[in-house]
């Protein structure tokens, strides 16, 4: 019999080891990233313990308008597990999180599970119990992510590109200077889109100081001026791009060219992936297709972050047909 409790402050630590310790999270999931936007979020995050009492495993969420997100706040979030879990024991766990949303009122769950690029080992159980409750697919994004160990050659215009930046002096380093990227990032998407970052230039500074290791700037700069850079968040198996920015004069000399093409041959030539990020709006309904076409001329394809959605309507009429089906599996 698995049961579920909601998680308290005073388990943080015992968070952060299992988030650690498992085979599909990542550090977005350590409770200093998720609770810096505490203030944006009611947290309703959710720990399942086996019959002895010993946690098998956790789900980040938040509570907004009768529905758990998994998270509201995260790229992705969903059930986090380590080695013992398996087919069957999701399938118990996501009954015992049915029966928390019913016992706590919630008429809605909105799952986002990790991408499969960021587990250590196979961990699409969770895949198979969103089907057998009857989920629905609600959105899904398409990123770009290289496989580093069978990476493609970039485009003959990204190679160019890279070249020509190095002959106009640009250099590429590791920075400290999140203020000055997160204002080129500003500027660029308030001039294309009308938009600001997710992050402010103060959020993005802590979380970087919150996890040095995690979250890092590399920045390409031409007599002491920074022309551009990739904010990297790091985790075992991905490096992903969580910001990519560059002022006018730097797209015109190739300095993004310049800190990607170091990125993914250098930086993180040994690590498995390389994930650009979505190239997607609309909730995946709409393809840009030029951000989708600059990320595949460095040699990357395809990686869909989903979203699926369950009701307890749905899930009322499936939950009697998943129990009984549970007794026959067993």
């Amino acid at each position: 019999m698995i049961t579920t409790r909601k998680y308290s402050s005073n388990e943080k630590e015992e968070w952060n080891k299992f988030v650690s310790d498992s085979r599909n999270g990542t550090f977005l999931f350590h409770r200093g990233y998720m609770d810096y936007h505490s203030d944006r979020f009611l947290d309703h995050s959710l720990l399942f313990l086996d019959d002895n009492g010993n946690l098998l495993a956790l789900m980040p969420a938040n509570f907004k308008n009768s529905t758990l997100q998994s998270h509201g706040g995260l790229t992705f979030g969903g059930i986090v597990s380590d080695h013992r879990m398996r087919a069957q024991t999701m399938l118990e766990t996501f009954a015992a999180l049915m029966d928390h949303l019913s016992s706590e009122g919630i008429h809605r769950l909105i799952y986002k599970p990790p991408p499969h690029i960021y587990h250590t080992t196979p961990s699409e159980e969770d895949l198979y119990a969103l089907f057998r409750y009857n989920a629905r697919l609600l959105r899904r994004e398409v990123s770009s992510a290289i496989l580093q160990e069978m990476k493609t050659p970039f485009t003959k215009e990204r190679r160019w590109s890279v070249r020509k930046a190095k002959n106009n002096g640009v250099t590429v380093a590791r920075s400290a200077d999140f203020d000055s990227f997160m204002t080129i990032e500003e500027q660029a998407l308030v001039a294309r889109h009308g938009v600001k970052p997710v992050h402010t230039k103060g959020e993005m500074r802590l979380l970087a100081e919150r996890f040095p290791d995690q979250i890092k700037l590399f920045a390409a700069e031409r007599k002491n001026e920074m022309l551009g850079g990739v904010i990297i968040y790091e985790s075992r198996n991905v490096a992903h791009c969580q910001y990519i920015a560059v002022t006018e004069e730097g797209r015109k000399i190739g300095a993004v060219d310049m800190v990607l093409d170091y990125l993914i041959n250098s930086q993180y030539a040994s690590k498995r992936y390389f994930d650009f990020g979505i190239s997607t709006e609309d909730e995946g309904r709409y393809l840009n297709t030029g951000l989708s076409d600059f990320k595949s001329s460095y040699g990357a394809r395809a990686v869909v972050y989903d979203t699926y959605e369950i009701t307890l309507d749905e899930k009322g009429q499936g939950a009697a047909q998943d129990r009984n089906s549970q007794a026959e599996d067993s």
